[in-house]
């Protein structure tokens, strides 16, 4: 027992010889090395000592194997220390990269440090072949900047210190100015270095940095139209969008994606391209080129058309496009004078090129510009064609407040405290424009243009003071009665290429107008100079087609001049009390969802550029839909439509208008024909990125001209049995719900009768709300009676039902909604079109929608049932009342 207990337990390390051994393995080894290191061998001289003589060759042997002993342990003691020369310095500079550097090693360890480099063969870096980071690059593009411009300076003060006296030799040949490209595209501003790689593959607005800090912006890797765009402010925006642009307040966009391009050449060369884009009275709104237009073509209005292609047959839309005219000046001066210069023209020697300005959305841009190309080209002479984009910018903004804003930092130019202009110009108008509350109430497209001066001298604003007496009143009902521009309005400076880069280049920095600032009184603002830059603006107020929607301003200034008067715009102080809101793309559609216009490109999906958003938004819908949990997504083949019926119509995700080219057999509603095609397809099963040939859009200049009371006039080159013809419209819903993208519109027509009377029963009258009064009726209560009386015979008026619809179609009652007697949606027969915007519009109170229905399967236009849809939807089987109308 005692021997197995023994064995069990641990052993206490024993002191025997074999310790050193197992201790010689560890520390005690380096220890020993390093002390061999240090210690070197010696030899003693006895030996060379033998009877009081010295053996000299004994002595020399000996001092020689001490010598080789020294430089041996020298050696050794070098090659066993741990510690380089980089490691003996303090810890901030115990870096990485100061081993591969020998400046970053104090003077006193550099000649070390190269040596051990050079003995250890470590790779060294120059500073020729190194790799510039970010910051030394921008230092590198400085330092050459400034190299340049100092010599620059010295040869100027060279040749100003010359001595020579000949005045044919002292002449100095100036260089022309460069032309304009023609007919080519124009390329982006090149940013400044620490922002250029973000901007490889798009670019940004001048505003980008405002709107980066405060807006949820598009995806890098993925731009919209080749720009960097905000969507919507980070803030909840919906509610205050619609109250700023309604009842009180501002909201402004910078616009500065919009496209421009500039046309310069003979009227009536000009007047050929634009009527070979179909710029004409196609549609009965009325002839540019006749006296409606007359005003336009003067330049003292704007005119909005639609421009189509002529390559194909028939001719497809492409894009809704504004139109200025540079104002006609020889109209206005002495007759005698116009009419030596007519007669001159006719006999040519006098040619008078005027210029216009085309506005386009970049979605459309380039297929405009390939047709303008075309057109230009076989006018005889030919029509210049110049790209602007990034020349020109604009702002818009809209609301009550929208003008005062405007006025408050866009002063006219002063010099000397006196307007450059002469009374009842445009500099006039606009300054008596203050107290105006919509700028809908001016003249249909009127047009303001003039030179301001930097914004940044009278920042921060003040609030306008305008009076609202009823003399005031009469003044400004009289101005726009009488509207002085036209007779007074001259060339804008915005259309000169010259006026617009002085006044991008003579724009001061920051800092310099933070310091003429700082140099005015407390309380004042800089007095004007001469030398203050003009900066070309162009005003056009636009009018929806709603009588009671807001106006909207356009402010187009050059694109370098947009910065300086974006930031007064943000902080001017309305009278109404706060500031100008900013926006973005949501936003502006929403302005144009409450005013029930439609929204180019998004509800013009006949066009090319709005086929292009369809597939953006497909893809994008069917990417949230897959990243969901099955258990979390809707799955479109156990849709229920009622009747048996089981399956989504085309894809959920999709405005599925192929669905509309295939015309589906009577009666063929089986299960595998409306849930296949949700399973199988993909959002990358459309790659085309123009419609399909069998779809077309009508479109009309302004929209409200088509027909509402008979069907429209379609080409006839339109093969109407293998297409669809598209029209915009707007859906309300007459019951409960709000539409949203992608619900399906089924029509009233050619369904089962007693279907369609279900439906139809819903549709409140006001017969059947007289004969609900008379059926209810209630006792007015006395007007001494105590309140909880009133109160009582009010809620009990609110509360109780009231009858609509069902007394006239013979129902006892009215189905709501997930009742069992409610009316399923018709068939896929009765599909006719998609809604492709919708939401609840807060100016109506009620569920809106804006789509496009075909046409062709439209057979009542008028009488008092007709025009009646249902709105089911993607996704689900409960189908609602509504009514379209042309937008």
């Amino acid at each position: 027992m005692d021997s197995e207990g023994s064995s069990k337990r641990k052993r206490v390390p024993s002191t025997t010889a074999k310790a050193p051994q197992a201790e010689a393995t560890g520390r005690a080894r380096k220890r020993a090395k390093t002390q061999d290191a240090r210690n070197i061998a010696v030899q003693s001289s006895d030996t060379a000592l033998k009877d009081g003589q010295l053996d000299v060759d004994k002595f020399v042997k000996a001092r020689e194997y001490e010598i080789r002993a020294l430089e041996a342990g020298l050696s050794k003691s070098k090659k066993a220390l741990t510690t380089r020369a980089f490691q003996s310095v303090p810890k901030d500079l115990r870096r990485r990269t100061a081993s591969h550097n020998v400046k970053r090693v104090p003077k006193r360890l550099r000649n070390r440090a190269e040596k051990e480099m050079v003995e250890d063969n470590t790779p060294t870096v120059t500073a020729r072949r190194r790799k510039p980071t970010s910051r030394m690059r921008l230092r590198l593009e400085t330092a050459k900047r400034l190299q340049q411009l100092s010599a620059r300076a010295k040869t100027k003060v060279k040749h100003s210190k010359t001595t020579e006296q000949d005045p044919e030799k002292m002449v100095s040949i100036q260089s022309r100015q460069p032309k304009p490209k023609q007919n080519s595209l124009d390329t982006p501003p090149r940013p400044p270095s620490k922002f250029r790689k973000r901007q490889l593959h798009k670019t940004w607005l001048p505003t980008h940095l405002f709107h980066a800090k405060r807006a949820h912006m598009t995806t890098p890797k993925d731009p919209l139209w080749r720009f960097a765009l905000p969507l919507t402010p980070t803030e909840k925006s919906y509610r205050p969008t619609h109250r700023v642009s309604t009842e009180r307040g501002a909201i402004a966009w910078d616009v500065s994606y919009m496209s421009t391009i500039g046309l310069e050449g003979l009227p009536g060369c000009i007047e050929g391209a634009l009527r070979a884009l179909g710029v004409d009275d196609v549609d009965g709104a009325g002839d540019p080129w006749g006296k409606r237009g007359r005003k336009w073509r003067a330049g003292k209005r704007s005119w909005e058309a639609w421009v189509f292609e002529k390559t194909e047959c028939p001719s497809k839309p492409i894009a809704p496009v504004s139109i200025i005219w540079c104002a006609d000046v020889s109209k206005d001066e002495d007759p005698k004078t116009h009419s030596r210069d007519a007669s001159e023209q006719r006999k040519g020697k006098v040619k008078a090129r005027r210029k216009l300005l085309f506005r386009v959305h970049p979605s459309a841009f380039l297929q405009i510009w390939e047709e303008l190309l075309k057109v230009s080209k076989i006018q005889s002479p030919p029509v210049m064609v110049e790209d602007l984009r990034f020349e020109i910018g604009s702002i818009e903004v809209t609301g009550p407040g929208s003008t005062e804003a405007l006025g408050g930092i866009l002063k006219p130019k002063m010099i000397n405290g006196a307007e450059t202009s002469f009374a009842d110009g445009p500099e006039h108008t606009w300054t008596s424009l203050a107290s105006l509350p919509n700028p809908a109430c001016l003249p249909p497209n009127a047009i303001l243009g003039f030179c301001i001066s930097d914004p940044r001298l009278h920042h921060p604003s003040r609030t306008l003071a305008h009076s609202k007496t009823h003399i005031s009143q009469e003044g400004l009902q009289r101005l726009l009665a009488t509207w002085p521009p036209d007779q007074t309005q001259s060339a804008p400076l915005i259309f000169e290429r010259t006026s617009r880069h002085m006044a991008s280049r003579a724009l001061p920095s920051q800092k310099a107008t933070n310091r003429r600032k700082g140099l005015a009184l407390p309380g004042e603002y800089p007095e004007p100079l001469p030398t203050d830059p003009e900066i070309p603006i162009l005003l056009l107020a636009s009018r929806p087609a709603s009588s009671a929607a807001q106006g909207t301003w356009t402010l187009m200034l050059p694109w370098k001049c947009v910065l300086p008067v974006w930031y007064p715009l943000m902080h001017y102080p309305l009278s109404t009390g706060g500031q100008v809101r900013f926006g973005g793309l949501r936003e502006k559609r929403q302005i144009s969802f409450e005013a029930g216009m439609p929204w180019f490109p998004a509800d013009y999906p006949g066009t090319k550029a709005g086929w292009d958003w369809e597939l953006m938004e497909r893809a994008r819908r069917h990417k949230e839909w897959s990243s969901r949990p099955k258990s979390k997504r809707i799955e479109w083949e156990s849709v229920d439509l009622g009747g048996g019926r089981k399956g989504e119509v085309g894809l959920g995700w999709a405005c599925d208008w192929e669905k509309l080219l295939v015309k589906p057999a009577a009666g063929a509603e089986s299960v595998e024909q409306t849930s296949a095609p949700s399973q199988t397809a993909t959002a990358d099963e459309t790659p085309t990125t123009s419609p399909p040939s069998g779809i077309y859009h009508l479109v009309s200049t302004p929209p409200s001209q088509l027909p509402t009371s008979q069907p429209p006039k379609l080409p006839p080159q339109i093969p109407i049995e293998d297409s669809i013809v598209l029209m915009t419209v707007k859906v309300t819903v007459i019951t409960r719900g709000t539409p949203t993208a992608c619900a399906r519109i089924y029509s009233l027509e050619n369904i089962d009768p007693e279907l369609r009377r279900k439906w139809l029963s819903l549709i409140p009258t006001n017969g059947n709300k007289r004969q609900a009064k008379t059926k209810t009726s209630y006792t007015q209560p006395a007007k001494d009676a105590p309140v909880h009386i009133h109160r009582q015979h009010l809620a009990s008026s609110l509360l109780t039902p009231t009858e609509t619809g069902a007394l006239n179609h013979g129902i006892d009652h009215i189905p709501q909604a997930g009742d069992p007697d409610y009316p399923i949606v018709p068939g896929e027969e009765a599909l006719i079109g998609f809604v492709t915007s919708g939401n609840f519009n807060l100016k109506e109170g009620k569920g809106v929608g804006i789509g496009c229905l075909d046409v062709t399967k439209v057979k009542k236009w008028n009488g008092k049932e007709a025009r009646f849809c249902v709105i089911r939807e993607a996704g689900l089987g409960l189908g609602r009342l509504a009514r379209w109308e042309v937008v």
